[in-house]
């Protein structure tokens, strides 16, 4: 693909999505981990409901700190931090309370990796090439989230669960040091926001990312659990079933990536995703899942893509950090209340209603951009980079 050959973007994927790697192993790791330590699944919800809170907090207010400190200052702190605690959650003795706040700690020092890439995109490819490299580069991410608990889950049984923590530690250190030390993050300096702390929120296309965010990650989150629960923890079918998903996503991606964005186009990509998941509920026959969730993971990656071009497109360089740190704390709220919800649909009603409730979260997804497109940016023809920050130029009269 030519846009792997633009200068830096292959690196910066490939450094970026091994920093992020361990968020895709850890939380079944520490699940397995803690469960062992204390026989209740309870205690393990309870350190990882800390960590996921302590992330959502930090998005925006780590992202915001890169234009004030700059990006490899911000990330080498919070790196230091995060894997400190995650390896002293592994290897020290605690009690859950103990836990519940290394874990706080843990989530609020999660490295801004993410805002921080996808600050950077817009200054290392053309206006032509941004919206496909967005479409890629959520493509690339179902690698984290499709073997990061496949390889926590196997590591934790056949080795030990300190092992799978350690591993995901390693992962974070040496993906973290190899973004770290990429020139192009480098020669990228955000400027500092004059703005207070969530007033970008107030950019109608940052919110409605955020909102439409929400809602897909819920969705997708209460589609696993319904995934899981329709074959069983002892079935390999589920993680079958959740590769084709992902390969969907994947095809969704660079099949779609090049598509021009319309005040439409968010709801129409949310649309496939709705369709496929409603379809899915209808039967839990193991060849009727694969096509209809091949089918919903076709809109995945081209609806992120879009979150996230209408919102470079839409804020000032210098708010562009802070905006991704909203939408990211947006997913993670997304995915916890989506598992959540899912889990007591499934005790009540069975595993079908646990996909009808994802296609229910799709269907809001679709159905808000579409009532509020007049907020959704015409990217059509139209440069999707941020908006330059200006500054006043003294002026000196003689």
């Amino acid at each position: 693909m030519s846009l792997l050959r633009t200068p830096g973007v292959a690196r910066l994927i490939g450094a970026q999505l091994t920093a992020r790697f361990p968020f895709g192993m850890l939380s079944l790791a520490f699940l397995i981990h803690i469960e062992r330590l204390f026989d209740s699944y309870a205690a393990a919800g309870l350190v990882l409901g800390a960590m996921s809170i302590g992330q959502a907090v930090a998005g925006p207010l780590t992202s915001r700190l890169m234009g004030r400190w700059g990006i490899r200052r911000v990330i080498v702190v919070t790196l230091v931090v995060c894997a400190i605690s995650i390896i002293s959650m592994a290897l020290v003795p605690m009690s859950i309370p103990s836990l519940m706040i290394v874990g706080l700690v843990a989530g609020l020092a999660t490295p801004p990796i993410q805002p921080a890439v996808r600050t950077i995109y817009p200054k290392i490819v053309n206006s032509r090439q941004l919206t496909p490299l967005f479409s890629l580069d959520a493509s690339a991410q179902e690698i984290i989230w499709v073997l990061g608990p496949v390889i926590a889950t196997f590591v934790a049984i056949q080795v030990s669960t300190v092992a799978g923590i350690l591993l995901a530690a390693a992962f974070l250190i040496g993906g973290g040091i190899w973004f770290l030390v990429l020139p192009e993050v480098g020669r990228v300096r955000i400027p500092r926001s004059r703005r207070k702390l969530g007033v970008v929120l107030k950019r109608p296309a940052v919110l409605l990312s955020t909102i439409v965010g929400f809602m897909l990650v819920a969705a997708c989150a209460a589609l696993e659990a319904g995934i899981v629960a329709a074959f069983g923890h002892g079935s390999a079918n589920s993680g079958w079933i959740l590769c084709i998903f992902a390969l969907g996503s994947l095809i969704g991606g660079l099949a779609l990536g090049h598509a021009p964005i319309g005040p439409w186009a968010l709801a129409s990509r949310m649309l496939i995703v709705t369709i496929g998941m409603s379809l899915a509920g209808l039967w839990l026959n193991f060849g009727w899942l694969a096509g209809t969730l091949l089918l919903a993971g076709i809109g995945i990656a081209p609806a992120f893509a879009v979150l996230f071009g209408i919102v470079s497109a839409s804020v000032k360089f210098s708010d562009t950090a802070e905006a991704y740190g909203w939408i990211g704390t947006g997913q993670l709220i997304g995915a916890a209340m989506g598992s959540a919800f899912a889990g007591f649909a499934i005790d009540h009603s069975g595993a079908a209603s646990a996909i009808f409730l994802a296609a229910g979260f799709a269907g809001l997804g679709c159905i808000i951009p579409a009532l509020g497109r007049r907020w959704h940016p015409d990217l059509r023809g139209r440069d999707p980079s941020p908006i330059p920050d200006t500054e006043p130029v003294q002026v000196q009269v003689s």
